[in-house]
């Protein structure tokens, strides 16, 4: 059996902790594959975020080195690689004081793609984040949030993490 690209619709892809390990490790490299395998559509757009004062440029070379650690020589094809880059751009922001929230929004801009944020940080900070992108009016109805694990120490703080983030963002 031989698995099948499918091709996404355009999105933009907003990853919180944008400079951390797991952006460096996993991320960065996980959606260079998905460039490299011809399932981004032309508009699909990559926004880091953290508290790290970056340039675009920065943060693309910041990528290009992520990929280039922890991705295969034999994976990475130059033209793919440039591709994937020019789809990156980063917008420092602060989620507990909420600096940085207007750059980011008008970074996005109106667009009605889906958004995914992708909150690659401390489970302390999801509610900040969560009730900041809800003030800052960047939550649409085909906006995502991710959290990534784990969520809590235990079944409590995990529901009360749940119940914080499921204020602002509502299961459908």
């Amino acid at each position: 059996m031989t698995s099948q690209i499918i091709p996404v619709d355009p999105f933009d892809f907003i990853i919180f902790g944008g400079t951390g390990d797991l952006s460096e490790r996993k991320l960065l490299p996980s959606l260079y594959y998905r460039q490299r395998d011809h399932q981004f559509s032309k508009p699909t757009r990559i926004i880091g975020t953290s508290r790290s004062k970056m340039s675009d440029e920065e943060c693309r070379a910041f990528a290009k080195q992520a990929i280039s650690d922890h991705v295969k020589p034999a994976d990475i094809d130059a033209k793919e690689l440039k591709t994937f880059l020019a789809r990156l751009s980063y917008v420092p922001a602060d989620a507990t004081s909420g600096a940085g929230f207007d750059k980011l929004k008008k970074a996005i801009g109106e667009s009605d793609h889906i958004r995914a944020f992708y909150l690659a940080v401390a489970p302390a900070l999801f509610g900040d984040i969560s009730h900041k992108l809800k003030e800052h009016n960047l939550i649409t109805p085909n906006s995502r949030i991710v959290l990534e694990k784990p969520i809590g120490r235990d079944l409590a703080s995990a529901q009360a993490l749940t119940d914080l983030v499921g204020d602002d963002f509502h299961e459908s």
